[in-house]
């Protein structure tokens, strides 16, 4: 009988512990160019401190990370762009908004 391991490693995402451009790479699978493209269409918001602060002081928290991946996979899955994933991410986000609404008036 085989035995198998598998090692997972976990990073804690807080307001006091962001990731850095190349963490969020990293867990996505990506390269920092493919961040970089996530900040410029809005999939991801980054955390700078200087307006024009380079991407390696770039930092990004947990909910930046879910939308990330939730791009990779449309781009993975669905051969996606970027631009249409920035949409299909903002619509699915308005719909879970508008059903908690319906939901907090007891219609739904």
């Amino acid at each position: 009988m085989a035995t198998r391991s598998v090692i997972a490693t976990t990073t804690v995402v807080s307001s006091a512990q962001p990731l850095a451009v190349g963490e969020l790479a990293h867990a996505c699978g990506a390269d920092v160019a493919w961040v970089v493209q996530l900040v410029e269409v809005g999939i991801v918001r980054a955390r700078i401190e200087q307006q024009d602060a380079p991407p390696a002081q770039w930092r990004f928290g947990s909910g930046d990370l879910h939308r990330a991946l939730a791009a990779r996979r449309l781009e993975r899955d669905f051969g996606v762009g970027l631009d249409a994933a920035a949409l299909i991410l903002d619509l699915q986000q308005e719909v879970r908004r508008l059903k908690a609404v319906l939901e907090s008036r007891g219609t739904l």
